[in-house]
């Protein structure tokens, strides 16, 4: 073939694939191709009309599949798992091509060395301790750059956008206590937001009923989200309460960023425990009211019941006052252990999110303690009961002797509203996933086929190519991505291949690291990273930094 004519090729053409484009609209019949790293053709029902086929080098044959948009996972918690594990299945199996991470107010930049310690065990239930981790990086854009370096100068295994953590960034600028900043640390505050977003963060994160980030008040919240805002990101707080004050705590939300005239994306936006049951209408109108009169709000979900965070989390918030070792010595302090057993089991702690809590649905999925593995799968009221204990005396010693390491499901979530809520015009997809641990979620390695699986094919809760929606140009929107989540020419080449027959999570409850069936061809930047439905050695992932 002469050279000349060669170059004319595209690298692939994907022939008669069943395209939902990541907008909502009807699925067409298509040939896409692809070249250096672009979506360079979209030719409809090509064999049918007779039309000029895109020449390619390779071809592949996508009749019966669906090609959409790579998957993008608005709530993701690989902030180190995509520096240790180049493979990465977990996510690029599902068919995510892009992850963002920096939730949930912790994170790993921006920070010193005495606030990186702190953070590093405050989140090693999420992420592990990190001693596998060359932590030379201290600002966002060093992480952000530490990144892209990845494995060998070659990458990581799925694209990674970031945001900035507000918790990280007072416990630098303030520490852990409850107070209000000074007039100076707020000033410090608004600085390192804008230097995060200055150098590539696509917005700021907040976990309210974590701490420190629990102890701003929203005056400073508001502050922090007027930065955010001149820097054209978005705010994404997981708010103080998803319980008890679980409405109280959206309108909270609402109202700090319509006062910040700041776009607002709510995390992991659920309505669990008893007294929530059957409401997620009235968080819908809350949010179609503020909505109608020119809000800029999203949200995003993991399609199931059960939560998981940091058993450490549901201890109330005076209790965490002080960082980790604080922490440790308030459990090891008989007294001011049963001042916390007390907000706990009688209260309803505020890390509880205001409702006793429930030792039966607390069920322990992970330890960083070898010794404690036997606990894992088990309730703490189980796990009690083994030990011939009380269920507060159990939580106590797995906080002590696994340094605040143990990580839970809560299964407190209700079917009912998982269906409503992702259902609405502003929903994203999030899986929320905490790859760590013997018995993680199994939503780390199942939500988006889940969602295609169960709730499009099963019980047609959303149809094809408005779950696509949902998945791809939704997210792609929020984040301001000019050239992702959407089929079309000029587009970057992250797409999925999926057979909407067969798709399905393989990760249970019993089972949470299986691998999904019906999805056998991922690519990044128009290389393959799933190849007949096995991972190559391609890490094609780089950051997404705003712009």
């Amino acid at each position: 073939m002469d050279p000349v004519e060669l170059a004319d090729y595209a690298d692939l053409a994907i022939r008669d694939a069943d395209v939902a484009d990541g907008t909502g609209a009807p699925s067409y019949r298509a040939d896409v191709a692809v070249k250096d790293g672009r979506i360079v053709s979209v030719v409809k029902e090509a064999a049918a009309a007779g039309c000029q086929r895109p020449r390619a080098r390779r071809e592949l044959e996508a009749e019966g599949l669906v090609l959409a948009p790579g998957f993008i996972d608005m709530h993701a918690h690989s902030d180190l798992a995509l520096l240790r594990d180049p493979d990465h299945s977990a996510k690029a199996a599902q068919g995510v091509t892009l992850e963002v991470v920096g939730q949930d107010g912790l994170s790993y930049a921006p920070v010193d060395d005495r606030t990186l310690a702190e953070v590093r065990r405050a989140i090693s239930g999420w992420n592990g301790d990190g001693d596998d981790i060359d932590f030379s990086w201290r600002s966002v854009g060093e992480y952000l750059d530490r990144l892209d370096h990845g494995f060998g100068g070659e990458g990581i295994a799925v694209n990674a956008a970031y945001l900035v953590p507000q918790g990280t960034v007072r416990a630098l600028a303030v520490g852990w206590e409850d107070r209000a900043a000074t007039p100076g640390e707020l000033d410090r505050m608004r600085q390192l937001v804008a230097e995060g977003l200055r150098q590539g963060a696509v917005g700021m994160s907040s976990g309210l009923t974590y701490t420190p980030g629990m102890y701003a008040e929203d005056a400073e919240l508001t502050e922090l989200c007027r930065v955010v805002a001149a820097h054209g990101g978005y705010y994404c707080p997981h708010h103080r309460s998803y319980g008890a004050g679980a409405l109280d705590a959206y309108a909270e939300m609402v109202r700090v960023a319509r006062e910040a005239d700041c776009p607002l994306h709510l995390a992991h936006a659920t309505m669990n425990f008893g007294p929530n049951k059957g409401r997620a209408g009235e968080l819908l109108a809350l949010l179609d009211e503020a909505l109608d009169a020119g809000a800029d709000i999203t949200l995003d979900t993991y399609p199931y019941t059960p939560g998981c965070t940091t058993l450490v989390a549901l201890l109330p918030s005076w209790a965490g006052e002080g960082g980790p070792e604080a922490v440790l010595g308030r459990l090891s302090d008989e007294g001011t252990a049963e001042r916390i057993r007390h907000d706990l089991e009688v209260t309803g702690s505020d890390g509880c999110h205001g409702v006793p809590v429930e030792w039966e649905t607390v069920e322990i999925s992970g330890v960083t303690v070898p010794a404690l593995t036997e606990y894992t799968g088990l309730t703490v009221r189980e796990a009690a009961a083994r030990r011939g204990e009380e269920p507060w005396t159990t939580a106590r010693r797995l906080l002590v002797e696994d340094r605040l390491g143990t990580t839970v499901l809560q299964h407190v979530g209700h079917e009912e509203n998982v269906r409503a809520i992702m259902r609405h015009r502003v929903h994203t997809g999030g899986s929320d996933g905490i790859l760590r641990g013997t018995k993680p979620h199994p939503r780390a390695y199942g939500t988006f086929p889940r969602y295609l699986g169960r709730y499009v094919r099963e019980l047609g809760v959303l149809s094809l190519e408005e779950c696509v929606a949902h998945l791809t140009g939704r997210p792609a929107a929020r984040l301001r991505l000019p050239d992702r989540g959407v089929v079309r020419e000029g587009y970057r080449a992250d797409l999925v291949l999926f057979d909407p027959a067969t798709v399905a999570p393989g990760a249970t409850f019993e089972r949470p690291r299986a691998l999904p069936t019906g999805i056998p061809y991922v690519l990044i930047d128009g290389r393959f990273v799933i190849e007949d439905g096995r991972r190559t050695d391609v890490l094609a992932g780089r950051t997404v930094r705003r712009t």
